[in-house]
């Protein structure tokens, strides 16, 4: 599953211009990598197209960290 945290990164790194190493489990969304709810939406989108999954709007509020997202996505494809 390691595949799974190395896209969420490279994700993350390419839609928002950040460094790798602001990524961490626990690196939250908002508070720790600057996310406004316009790129929120994209990353996720980006997610359900990269993973081939849907994630309901529900569940992509309850992805506040890196961690969680990493955490949600492998469960989807399990």
């Amino acid at each position: 599953m390691q595949n799974v945290a190395k896209r969420v990164t490279e994700i993350l790194v390419e839609k928002l211009g950040i460094a790798e190493s602001e990524i961490t489990p626990d690196a939250n969304f908002v508070k720790d990598l600057g996310i406004d709810s316009l790129d929120y939406a994209e990353i996720v989108m980006e997610f359900e197209q990269s993973f081939n999954i849907r994630i309901p709007d529900e569940d992509a509020e309850k992805m506040q960290t890196y961690g969680q997202a990493v955490k949600y996505i492998e469960s989807k494809l399990a």
